[in-house]
């Protein structure tokens, strides 16, 4: 059973091959749907989408940058006719301390993680809002649920942070327009955003602290993200899922 027949997902910061986004992209065509992936760098997101399979798009588009998010949603309903679906992956990272955060690592960091998810969500809900259907689904961490921890500084908890609240307050807003906005907060999944710094003592070390005695992987994540952006959850909104290994119970 195809989850996503027919169905136009984008999704952000998709190229990177051992990435989240690009491992949901991959699933999501597999259950049907026509995809758009959006990335800095138009030729790795072109490569990308042609790496999926035919018929796929790949756009360049710096989430930071209203326009850019605006004109990368024209280009992508223009091309499939609309926009079913949007996940919101791109995101960065910096091991800091508290101390050793300067402005440019705070704007770097809440620029992409939380400006970003705001300005690709507000570039597709009017035609989501028009078609009176379609699910956002945001990319948090565990790192916000939990104060950091892992491998993101205090910035990167605060970001994340708001990318919770902002999803939980759009979802609110959205709900009477028929479009749902809900949130994945990943572990420790093991992708190329730790910079290589995860050994394998290391990962030894974090997996004793984790009931199901493993790290992720970027497909535990995409699995969360086709559930919530298929029928399946079609009456969940505003709710956060946490794909983490039990590493934190509530």
């Amino acid at each position: 059973m195809k989850l996503l027949d027919d169905k136009v997902c984008l999704i952000t910061g998709a190229a990177s091959a051992r990435g989240i986004g690009k491992a949901t992209a991959k699933l999501f065509a597999a259950h049907g749907a026509r995809i758009v992936i959006l990335d800095l760098d138009a030729g790795q997101a072109e490569e990308a989408a042609r790496d999926i399979g035919a018929g796929h798009l790949g756009l360049a588009c710096d989430v930071t940058d209203k326009a850019a998010c605006q004109a990368a949603a024209e280009e992508a309903t223009a091309r499939f006719g609309r926009i079913d679906v949007l996940v919101n992956n791109a995101g960065i990272t910096q091991p800091l301390k508290i101390m050793e955060i300067g402005p440019e690592n705070y704007d770097a960091v809440t620029d992409v993680n939380l400006r970003g998810t705001l300005y690709m969500s507000q570039a597709v809900i009017p035609g989501m809002r028009q078609q009176h259907s379609g699910s956002i689904v945001c990319m948090s961490s565990v790192s916000a649920q939990r104060g950091g921890g892992i491998f993101g500084g205090p910035h990167y908890s605060a970001a994340k942070s708001g990318v919770l609240g902002l999803q939980k307050a759009m979802a609110r807003e959205l709900g009477p327009d028929g479009v749902r906005v809900n949130s994945v907060t990943p572990g420790l999944i093991q992708t190329d955003i730790t910079g290589g710094k995860l050994t394998p003592e290391l990962k030894v070390e974090i997996a004793k602290g984790i009931p199901l005695n493993r790290l992720g992987f970027a497909d535990d994540v995409a699995n969360a993200c086709l559930f919530l952006a298929s029928d399946l959850s079609s009456y969940i909104t505003g709710a956060v899922i946490d794909v983490n290994g039990g590493m934190l119970i509530h």
